[in-house]
C-alpha cells in the first residue's frame, strides 16, 4: 500500500488547519465552519485537489475523532457536575428529542409529505454534532451554567437519538418491525456501554501511575483507539462507548487530578482532518436539489430545538434568557445524522433518494450556521472568555 499521498495530504491539511485557526481568530467565525468550507473548496464539489479516497479515509478519521470527543464529553459528566446540573441536562435532552421529533414530523406531514418519510426525517433530525459543539465551547472559552448543561446534553443526545431512530424504523415497518428495531437499539446501547465499562474500569486503576495524577498522552490516546477499534469490530456506537468510559474514569479515578488533560492536547489535529474530509464529502448539487423540503426541514428542526430547549430548561430549573436561547446551541448536525440517513435509505428504498438528499443538504446548512449560532448564543449569555485557553489545539 502506497501511503505517500495520504500522509502528504494529511500533513498539508493539518498545516492548513493552523492557518484556518488564525483566520477564525481574526474573523470571529467558528473554525469548524471554516474547516467545512475549506473541505468543500478542495473537495470534489470544488477544486478537487485531494488526491486520496476521501470516503474511505473519512470513515477511519471519523471513528477515532468521534470516540475521542465522546470520551472528553463523558469527562464533563462528573459526579459534582451531575449533582449541580444533572436535572437540567436530562430535562433538556428529553424535551429537545420529543419536541424536535414532534414538530418536524408533524410539520412535514401537514405539508403533505408522506407519513413514513416525515417520521424518518424527524428521526434523522434528532442527531447532533458533539465535536462541533465542544470545539466552539473551547474556541470561545465558554463556561457557566448554560455551557455545562449544553456539554452534558450533547454528550448523551446521540444515544437517545439512536434509540428513538430505531423505534421509528420499526413504526414505519422497516427492519423487520418494531420488535426487531427495539432489539437492535438495545443491542447497540448495551453493547456500547459494555465496551466503555470493559475498557474504562481497568483504566481507572491503571492510568495516571506513570505521571502521578494525570494519564500520559500515550495512555489517553491508547484508550481512545482501543475503544474506537472494539466498537467498530462489534458494530456498536463508538460515541456511547467513549462517553461511558469517560464517565467511569472521571468519577472513579480518585488519584487523577486532570484525567482528560492530555487527550485535549491531541484532539485538534484529528478535528481538522475530520471536518475537512466531511466538507470534501458534501455534494453541493444535493443542496440545490433538496429545495423546499430541505428548507422546511431546516425551519422545523430549528423550531423544535428552540421549543424543546425552552421546555426542558424550564423543567430543569433554568429560566429567563438561558431557557429561551439554549435550544439554538443544539443546531449543529453531522456524521451521526448521515449514518442514520443511510440506514433509513436502505430500509425504505422508495424514499432513499429524498432522505439522503435532504439530510446531506441540511447537514451542510446546520454544520455551517450551527457553530456560528452556538458561539453567538454563549456570548449573549455572558459565558464566553471565561475558561483558560489550552496551549495546544487552540
Amino acid at each position: 500500500m502506497d501511503l505517500s499521498l495520504p500522509l502528504i495530504t494529511f500533513g498539508l491539511l493539518v498545516l492548513a488547519g493552523l492557518a484556518i485557526d488564525g483566520l477564525g481568530r481574526l474573523t470571529r467565525l467558528p473554525r469548524i465552519t471554516l474547516l467545512v468550507l475549506f473541505g468543500i473548496a478542495v473537495g470534489p464539489s470544488g477544486a478537487d485537489l485531494l488526491a486520496i479516497d476521501t470516503e474511505g479515509w473519512r470513515d477511519v478519521v471519523a471513528a477515532v475523532t468521534l470516540t475521542m470527543i465522546a470520551f472528553l464529553l463523558g469527562g464533563e459528566l462528573s459526579r459534582d457536575r451531575l449533582r449541580a446540573h444533572g436535572r437540567a441536562i436530562l430535562a433538556v435532552s428529553a424535551a429537545v428529542m420529543v419536541g424536535s421529533f414532534a414538530i418536524v414530523a408533524g410539520g412535514l406531514a401537514l405539508a403533505g409529505v408522506p407519513v413514513a418519510l416525515a417520521l424518518l426525517l424527524a428521526g434523522v433530525g434528532l442527531a447532533t454534532d458533539p465535536a462541533a459543539t465542544r470545539d466552539v465551547v473551547r474556541q470561545v472559552r465558554a463556561d457557566g451554567p448554560a455551557t455545562r448543561v449544553l456539554l452534558g446534553v450533547v454528550a448523551i443526545d446521540d444515544a437517545w437519538g439512536v434509540i428513538a431512530f430505531s423505534l421509528v424504523l420499526g413504526v414505519v415497518g422497516a427492519a423487520g418491525g418494531l420488535e426487531v428495531a427495539l432489539v437492535h437499539g438495545m443491542r447497540d446501547v448495551v453493547g456500547a456501554v459494555t465496551v466503555g465499562l470493559v475498557v474504562g474500569l481497568p483504566a481507572v486503576f491503571l492510568t495516571g501511575r506513570i505521571e502521578p495524577g494525570e494519564p500520559t498522552l500515550s495512555e489517553a490516546l491508547g484508550l481512545v483507539l482501543l475503544i474506537a477499534g472494539i466498537s467498530e469490530w462489534l458494530d456498536v456506537s463508538g460515541l456511547l462507548a467513549g462517553m461511558t468510559a469517560g464517565v467511569v474514569i472521571v468519577n472513579l479515578a480518585r488519584h487523577h487530578d486532570r484525567p482528560f488533560h492530555e487527550i485535549e492536547h491531541v484532539s485538534w489535529p484529528f478535528l481538522i482532518l475530520f471536518f475537512v474530509l466531511a466538507g470534501a464529502a458534501i455534494d453541493l448539487e444535493a443542496v440545490l436539489v433538496a429545495g423546499p423540503l430541505g428548507l422546511g426541514f431546516v425551519i422545523l428542526r430549528t423550531l423544535g430545538r428552540v421549543a424543546g430547549g425552552y421546555a426542558g430548561a424550564r423543567l430543569g430549573g433554568l429560566s429567563g434568557r438561558p431557557a429561551r436561547l439554549l435550544g439554538l446551541t443544539l443546531l449543529p448536525q453531522a456524521g451521526v445524522a448521515l449514518g442514520m440517513a443511510l440506514v433509513a435509505a436502505s430500509a425504505v428504498p422508495e424514499h432513499a433518494t429524498t432522505i439522503i438528499t435532504v439530510t446531506v443538504a441540511t447537514t451542510v446548512v446546520f454544520e455551517l450556521v450551527g457553530p456560528i449560532v452556538t458561539g453567538l448564543v454563549l456570548a449573549r449569555l455572558g459565558e464566553t472568555n471565561r475558561a483558560p485557553r489550552e496551549a495546544a489545539g487552540d
